[in-house]
């Protein structure tokens, strides 16, 4: 009879090292706890999770149930239609100034399927990409996936704001890419049309590609303008591939439409990439977002201001907190506040040594949850996410001021 732990090994010595070497998302860790204890009837108030609270706007459910009806229910292009493709392109020229040709678009299952099928086709084993902390958490994981090196830098203070002498330091002759994050998460860090410039001419002049994720472009605040990586000048543009969505402008994050738009040699490998695992995008996700580009916008910017209304208010009650630093983000739907005077600090018995340790307790004893900054790569700080209503960050914040005390 074999062992119950020779059968374990066995099954372990399946696994790739590739797979054994990544993470699981703590976005999606937090969330799922999160969910598992309202699911037991706790009231739990969920800041974990980087998904808009509002419903799918009518416009573009509509467009999903008339296709549905109309029998657009089977296979389409790998790299998506006509139609999505060129309701991109006017997209890109309208809103970034940007010009492309079909060639130059593919939609896939989401932006991260976008970066992930990028990261497969521009990456050879142990090519370095530059990523600066604090990162989305996915970033990383998925250029160790595809063989490569994430090389992160820290930026010199709170702003996050990476330089061209930072980028300049760490550059070698493995250095492949840049990964620009503008508004980022976690910290909500976005850069002027200047800021990027500079970067860029450092990039441009050492043949390292531009990863712009321009993911929550729809979602900047107060005098601030978004500009693209891509659209800083002509030159820059071919050294760029611009990653973008419909999930956080449109609330459609459960759609899975995402799309990147380059250089026609790396669009044509990640059509590639893609047509060997998931092939086209859901033909019925891709007419709802033909119509979230396509059609009225005025969606987008109510959800905006709301977003600018929490945003300020979170920041006011956090910055009230004591032994709590919050700076206010120019946009995206998150605030990284500093809480490392809490660090070392005994509440009900328990010393919290971490911002992990503090995440922890405050789902334990608050019931919010928050996510820890170190699953971001910066240590002492939680990323709040304020994609929820201004009552549900209320309460919230009430339950941490007086766990906190």
């Amino acid at each position: 009879m074999v062992r119950e732990e020779t059968i374990n090994h066995e099954f372990i010595s399946f696994i790739s090292k590739r797979v054994q070497s990544i993470k699981p998302s703590q976005t999606l860790v937090i969330d799922a706890k999160a969910k598992a204890l309202k699911q037991q009837g706790v009231d739990v108030i969920n800041f974990g999770v980087g998904e808009p609270d509002f419903d799918t706007p009518g416009n573009i459910k509509k467009a999903a149930i008339n296709a549905i009806n109309d029998g657009f229910t089977k296979y389409c292009p790998v790299a998506g239609t006509p139609e999505i493709k060129n309701a991109i392109i006017n997209k890109l020229k309208r809103d970034n100034n940007l010009s492309y040709t079909l060639e130059e678009i593919i939609v896939s299952s989401g932006a991260k399927h976008s970066l992930y099928n990028l990261f497969q086709s521009i990456i050879n084993d142990d090519d370095e990409v530059i990523v600066l902390a604090p990162y989305w958490v996915s970033y990383t994981d998925m250029i160790i996936l595809a063989g490569g090196k994430p090389i992160i830098i820290q930026a010199y203070d709170e702003n996050f704001k990476i330089t061209p002498k930072i980028v300049e330091r760490v550059l070698t002759s493995k250095t492949k890419a840049i990964i620009i994050n503008s508004p980022s998460n976690p910290a909500g860090v976005t850069y002027s049309s200047e800021e990027l410039k500079a970067i860029m001419q450092i990039c441009v002049k050492n043949k390292i590609l531009v990863i712009s994720d321009d993911i929550y472009e729809k979602l900047v605040y107060g005098n601030f303008k978004f500009t693209s990586v891509a659209a800083v000048s002509p030159e820059i543009k071919e050294n760029v591939v611009v990653i973008n969505g419909v999930s956080k402008a449109y609330a459609m994050t459960g759609w899975r439409i995402g799309y990147a738009a380059g250089p026609k040699n790396i669009i044509s490998a990640m059509s590639k990439i893609q047509s060997q695992s998931t092939s086209n995008a859901s033909s019925i996700s891709i007419k709802a977002a033909v119509e979230a580009l396509n059609g009225t916008q005025e969606c987008v910017e109510f959800m905006r201001k709301e977003f600018e209304k929490r945003r300020d208010y979170i920041v006011e009650r956090l910055n009230a907190i004591e032994g709590i630093s919050c700076r206010k983000p120019d946009g995206a739907f998150y605030v990284f506040p500093n809480i490392k005077t809490l660090l070392g600090k005994t509440f009900n018995g328990k010393t919290i040594s971490t911002d992990i340790d503090l995440a922890d307790y405050l789902l334990d004893v608050a019931k919010i949850a928050v996510v820890p900054g170190s699953a971001f790569g910066v240590e002492g700080y939680v990323r709040f996410s304020y994609a929820t209503s201004i009552e549900n960050i209320k309460t919230g914040i009430d339950r941490m001021e007086i766990a906190l005390k």
